[in-house]
């Protein structure tokens, strides 16, 4: 039987930060061997591995992630609340979701942990080589901190590329030249008036202005500057459309990210939210013949990637029942 409290406090002593993937080995293992799982470990990088832990034919997948954000941030109990890097992002859903696996061991169930998802979603990428084990398989359950609520879908991504030419001048005679830095604030005043999509599920759409470069030197007009922007869509987005019609004569506008928005379904008897973040699920719901997805689980992302990430032994064991009300959904809807 599972220890939770134990098992959390293990998983979050082991820095697990992305490119450190394997270092939860020694922690999960154990715990998937007692469960008696069927555990299959795939590295396809030093270090960096996926892990599948299946009990018979799987009819519900549960997945999340096990690489956290640096730094590491190692465990410390206040009541009965742990804090720790990866509390509830997202080490906290691999025992959730392993709690509620434990009950379901022999209704045909898979657990899946994935690598890099704070970064490159690489090991979500890689997973997908296992798609011939889901054949049966009628969702997926996706873990990250919902607050308990059923995600209604998630953004979509689109990373822009803004960039400006100019022509380099010294910085004692500026009319002899063109500055691109000016010509990019420009730009992006009229990028800060376009009004926002909205969608009723996934509400508002935004964007940040992640950096800004430009020049060479004080002393000389700047003959090129760039911004990077990340947006995060809605179905229907025209932002992209506008930001390339504010565009100056000697600008570019570069697409280097194109994730299109995605949507759960709603379930019957199940909390719904939109969730500001995004995920692995689009990529891991194509294990699943239907691509059915869920999007849920216990902790906050307010306070995900903060030094004050946290969770309580009262949200861990809503999250496990959760996990186990959304299974039992999906076996008793598909028997």
């Amino acid at each position: 039987m599972l220890q939770p409290r134990r098992l959390l406090e293990d998983l979050c002593a082991l820095d697990s930060t992305t490119g450190r993937e394997a270092a939860l080995l020694p922690a999960l293992l154990p715990a998937l061997e007692a469960l008696g799982a069927r555990v299959e470990i795939r590295e396809f990088r030093p270090g960096r591995c996926n892990v599948l832990a299946t009990w018979g034919e799987p009819r519900v997948l549960f997945s999340t992630h096990l690489d956290t954000v640096p730094p590491f941030l190692p465990p410390r109990w206040e009541g009965e609340a742990l804090f720790a890097r990866g509390a509830c992002d997202a080490k906290g859903q691999i025992v959730a979701q392993l709690l509620a696996a434990e009950q379901l061991r022999g209704e045909g169930v898979a657990w899946l942990g994935v690598a890099g998802e704070e970064t490159d979603s690489l090991g979500a990428q890689e997973a997908l080589a296992w798609k011939d084990r889901f054949t049966s398989c009628r969702a997926l359950v996706n873990g990250e901190p919902t607050e308990l609520k059923v995600a209604t879908g998630q953004r979509g991504v689109k990373n822009l590329r803004l960039a400006c030419c100019g022509k380099a001048a010294h910085g004692g005679s500026p009319e002899l030249g063109h500055s691109a830095i000016l010509d990019l604030l420009d730009w992006l005043e009229g990028v800060r008036r376009i009004p926002p999509g909205q969608d009723p599920d996934l509400g508002p759409e935004v964007w940040n202005l992640g950096t800004i470069q430009g020049g060479e030197a004080v002393n000389i007009v700047p003959d090129r500057a760039q911004a990077l922007l990340n947006v995060r869509t809605v179905p229907g987005s025209s932002f992209q459309a506008r930001v390339e019609a504010l565009r100056p004569p000697l600008g570019t506008v570069e697409l280097q990210v194109d994730e299109p928005p995605c949507l759960y379904p709603a379930l019957p008897g199940f909390e719904r939210a939109f969730m500001p973040f995004g995920s692995d699920a689009p990529c891991l719901r194509h294990l699943i013949p239907d691509l059915t997805a869920v999007l849920a689980g216990p902790g906050s992302i307010r306070v995900a990637h903060t030094a004050g990430e946290h969770l309580t032994m009262q949200d861990l064991a809503a999250g496990a029942q959760l996990n186990l009300r959304l299974a039992r959904h999906f076996l008793q809807e598909h028997p």
